[in-house]
């Protein structure tokens, strides 16, 4: 049965060094949760303090209601998959599975389903006698992940399991990590640098910066509304543009800056003449109207693109040399080599977030 996991003040020093810093989290069981932070953040240190893998100085963990904080790995009822797949590479797939329960002294008649369905679950059962080096790194990665599950761990944890992968196959095995825990109805935590991953899969995510926690959320939540400009500018791409408040007026606020006056959603409202900065992201930018009048309409020109196909980034001047990047889908327009070309964009005001430090 999948538990709930809660982590409380947890704190863990490496020498002076404060990595994490009195982390509070709740994870619903059966919940896909997602560290994400850049490298040095200490992800990858609370995951191994979940795993029993780093003994914190301070806090407690718990798994359901059991105190797990400073029981052995093996005891936590915990399953971990590796950025490196370590598999042996004597060993079947089958052989490779099974060795997680050989250690736990279960039978060989009792194991022998558990590791079929294991497989199974991972699509891999009828390669059930191959060894690793004759699977691709997907495929020895879906193993590693099977030799976790067949263990039937109350919680799943997995430290950038896709980084060694190619693009293409990393693609692929985001949906089937997701598949495969919601399949087994896991808590799972899943550490990574990797923002499209998470947004991607996760059912909620945590965003952390130099020991600290800096906002939990769904991924949408998140991303349509950070709380920080650390945040707007680590998930996603995004542009600040810095202005004064000239008007505060319900949910709105009007904004003055080099490029002219910005109309802006704001959740909490700030005074007038303070400064803030505000957060644009790029497939907020809408080239080509033909609007002239309105909030957030403004002359500006195209003096850069790069074509991707199915769609285009352009970066896209203003008055007073304030850049802005656009996306465009089914690009009509590309400026290239020098070239640019004048255009109109409107940015919805629920789109235009207010920042302030």
């Amino acid at each position: 049965m999948p538990v709930p996991i809660t982590i409380e003040k947890l704190t863990k020093r490496f020498g002076t060094k404060t990595v994490l810093d009195g982390i509070d989290l709740q994870i619903a069981a059966g919940e896909l949760f997602f560290l994400l932070g850049p490298s040095g953040c200490g992800k990858t240190t609370l995951l191994r303090a979940v795993a029993g893998l780093n003994e914190p100085d301070s806090g407690r963990i718990l798994a359901g209601e059991r105190d797990v904080t400073h029981l052995p790995p093996h005891r936590r009822d915990m399953g971990m998959v590796f950025q490196s797949y370590a598999l042996w590479p004597h060993m079947t797939l089958r052989e490779n599975v099974a060795f997680g329960l050989e250690m736990r002294s279960v039978r060989k008649t009792d194991a022998a389903p558990r590791v079929r369905r294991a497989l199974e679950m991972v699509k891999l059962a009828d390669r059930a006698d191959s060894k690793p080096n004759e699977l691709s790194g997907g495929q020895q990665q879906r193993v590693a992940l099977a030799r976790a599950l067949v263990i039937e761990p109350q919680c799943l944890l997995l430290d950038e399991p896709l980084s060694n992968l190619d693009a293409k196959l990393r693609l692929e095995m985001r949906t089937e990590i997701r598949r495969i825990c919601k399949e087994a109805g896991l808590t799972a935590i899943y550490v990574t640098h990797d923002q499209k991953e998470a947004l991607s899969i996760a059912d909620r995510l945590a965003i952390l910066d130099q020991g600290h926690l800096l906002q939990v959320g769904a991924p949408q939540d998140v991303y349509t509304r950070p709380k920080t400009r650390f945040i707007a500018q680590f998930i996603g791409e995004t542009t600040f543009v810095e202005g004064r408040v000239r008007a505060v007026r319900e949910d709105r606020v009007d904004v003055e800056t080099a490029a002219g006056v910005w109309t802006a959603a704001a959740g909490e409202l700030p005074s007038v003449g303070a400064t803030v900065w505000l957060s644009v992201r790029p497939e907020a930018v809408q080239l080509h109207v033909d609007r002239t009048d309105g909030p957030n309409v403004f002359p500006a020109r195209i003096h850069g693109t790069i074509y991707l196909g199915e769609v285009a980034q352009h970066l896209v001047e203003l008055k007073g040399g304030l850049s802005l990047k656009a996306l465009e889908t089914r690009p009509r327009l590309v400026a290239r080599d020098g070239a640019s070309a004048e255009t109109r964009i409107h940015v919805d005001p629920a789109d235009v977030l207010v920042l302030q430090e």
